[in-house]
């Protein structure tokens, strides 16, 4: 049985994500992908943003799945992917790290913050110094809060889901995530709506 596995959500979004990143990635080298899920976004921005080596990276359990798209895609520009993910101890960051050249001019994550816990969410920013160039750009697409409030009824609804499933989770204030953003040394750029009561944040490292 094959291991790809398939979201309707990375197909519908897609092609909203891929304008901004065609802005913001236009002059950019180098793309860690964390928490690449299916590996459709890997597959559908490497394939249209070939002046780009797209990483992808996930959980162990995902990656054959990703490597089994990938490579059926054959595309020259997606490497094997990584095992990686927030990590909470010995220290909170990436784990683990390739023993490879990590300074990583940008970094793209879709539908990841609202999935783990608030500490993993704040592992995942305390590790990017470690895979992110001085003048890095990181792009974060989902749902966010603002202040505390839902954007929409939609959104508190899956907010209550999520919440059901893994009392951990759930959408996060964009304040709380920008500050994260602020420590470790990048400005928010822009914070562009998506379909379906989304967001997609772009910040900058060393600016």
């Amino acid at each position: 049985m094959s291991q790809i596995r398939w979201s309707e959500a990375c197909e519908r979004n897609r092609a909203p994500i891929l304008a901004v990143l065609q802005r913001h990635f236009a002059d950019r080298r180098r793309v860690l992908e964390i928490g690449s899920g299916t590996g459709q976004h890997a597959e559908y921005f490497a394939g249209a943003l070939p002046h780009l080596q797209w990483q992808a990276s996930d959980h162990p359990d995902h990656l054959p799945g990703i490597a089994a798209r990938l490579q059926a895609a054959g595309l020259p520009n997606t490497p094997t992917p990584w095992p990686l993910q927030a990590v909470l101890s010995p220290a909170p960051g990436l784990g683990p790290l390739p023993a490879v050249p990590l300074a990583f001019d940008a970094v793209f994550s879709a539908n990841t913050l609202h999935i783990m816990s608030w500490a993993h969410v704040q592992a995942l920013f305390a590790g990017l110094p470690a895979v992110m160039a001085d003048d890095a750009v990181l792009a974060v697409y989902g749902p966010f809060n603002h202040h505390g409030a839902f954007s929409s009824d939609s959104n508190r609804q899956f907010d209550a889901w999520l919440k059901a499933r893994d009392p951990a989770s759930g959408i996060r204030d964009a304040e709380a995530v920008d500050a994260l953003a602020a420590g470790v040394g990048l400005v928010l750029l822009e914070d562009v709506a998506m379909p379906a009561n989304n967001r997609l944040r772009v910040w900058r490292r060393g600016r």
